[in-house]
């Protein structure tokens, strides 16, 4: 019986047709997956070919040919079937080394390419004990010799967003924008972050909704300057008014995330709106992201794109920001492989990658404003051929929190 949801279905189907394509444009013969006990180990690459973990050590295979193999052990076997994705499913019960050997012969590669990277999180899912086995596997065929990094191929198959991923990534971008008018409604000051805090984790549980981050710092909340600023649990602090609030907040939906900030500032009671210090913040803020989306273009390498947004702000008298403009968002916050950073040693690797079409990245940024607080904005863009869609509504201008 089939019991695999027909939409995640046909995803697997949809990624496994897009792997073929990858594999003929870099002209790899064969990517093997290796992979035990997934749950407790889970390899990030998996959840892109396989809609499932698995118990025993399986191995999928997925040639430049079009034709797929899964060797799994045989108690996962009718699920893998379930996917109507791989043109050979092999349930085994003793082991999987002779299926394994035999398949591989079957496609005969030249090259191929398995899950380990120095640069790329996202493809550096075979561990260390797992290629010694596989090594041993193999060892007295010619095969195990023509290993090399499949980084290449899940930086693109990750990056490369098929429309019905889109689609789930707009949805959890609906919800995320709605949460945050639900917060206006909701804050006034003498709150604390932890209160504003557990309020958004009310909603969340009442819509039925998972996190894109870890949920101790989901929603990160910064109220005024004494806030600690980063990935950060709410704390005691107050909102005040003649401060800012700050709040980073990312859910999951049928799979995939958001990522997105947004601004308030507390209006004291005889300001109608901003000082001028909150207001040129936004505004340097705000212009520096449409900066970077300005330079955001297939082709470009994600330090370029770093490189506009960074020196706007520093070009109007605000020091750098300590962390990269953007990031690949997907089934995960940080979804791997192209960084929109400079050229630290942290992004060595991945900030010179080149932007693609169908990628979906983040632009934020901040500064601190004196007295005030941080001001931080983050927006959810698609890469088209001639420029970006934005997926989140951006804030234009700064909102208003009223005693």
């Amino acid at each position: 019986m089939n019991t695999t949801p027909a939409a995640d279905r046909e995803l697997v189907q949809e990624k496994l047709k897009q792997a073929t394509e990858i594999l003929n444009e870099l002209e790899i013969d064969l990517w093997l997956t290796f992979v035990r006990e997934s749950s407790l180990l889970p390899d990030p690459a998996l959840e892109l070919i396989y809609h499932s973990d698995v118990t025993w050590p399986s191995a999928f295979l997925i040639s430049r040919s079009g034709q797929h193999s899964a060797i799994v052990g045989f108690y996962d076997a009718d699920t893998a079937r379930a996917l109507d994705a791989y043109d050979t499913v092999i349930g085994y019960h003793h082991g999987l080394s002779d299926h394994l050997n035999a398949e591989i012969e079957r496609f005969a590669p030249n090259r191929i390419a398995l899950n380990y990277s120095q640069h790329d999180v996202a493809a550096d899912g075979l561990t260390h004990g797992n290629y010694q086995t596989l090594v041993s596997y193999l060892a007295g065929s010619p095969y195990g010799q023509k290993f090399e990094s499949s980084e290449r191929i899940i930086s693109a198959l990750r990056g490369r967003k098929t429309p019905s991923e889109v689609n789930r990534i707009r949805e959890a971008i609906h919800e995320t924008e709605q949460l945050f008018y639900d917060v206006e409604a909701y804050v006034s000051p003498g709150m604390s972050q932890s209160q504003i805090a557990e309020f958004v984790h009310d909603r969340i549980a009442s819509l039925g909704l998972d996190y894109a981050w870890d949920k101790s710092y989901n929603p990160i909340v910064t109220c005024g300057p004494e806030s600690t600023i980063g990935h950060v649990m709410p704390s005691d602090i107050i909102l005040e008014e003649g401060h800012t609030l700050h709040m980073d907040l990312g859910v999951k939906k049928n799979g995939y995330c958001s990522d997105l900030q947004r601004m308030w500032y507390v209006l004291k009671e005889s300001e109608t709106e901003a000082p001028e210090d909150v207001q040129q913040a936004f505004k340097v803020v705000s212009d520096a992201i449409m900066a970077g989306e300005s330079v955001l273009r297939p082709g470009v390498a994600g330090w370029q794109v770093d490189a506009a947004a960074r020196g706007h702000i520093v070009n109007n008298g605000y020091p750098e920001f300590m962390h990269a403009t953007g990031h690949l968002l997907g089934r995960t916050a940080h979804d791997g492989a192209t960084i929109l950073g400079p050229k630290w040693e942290k992004y060595a690797g991945i900030c010179e990658l080149p932007v693609e079409i169908g990628n979906v990245f983040t632009l934020e940024l901040h500064v601190e404003v004196p007295g005030r607080g941080i001001m931080s904005l983050e927006e959810d863009v698609l890469v088209h051929a001639d420029g970006v869609e934005y997926l989140s509504d951006p804030q234009v201008s700064l909102r208003y929190i009223r005693a």
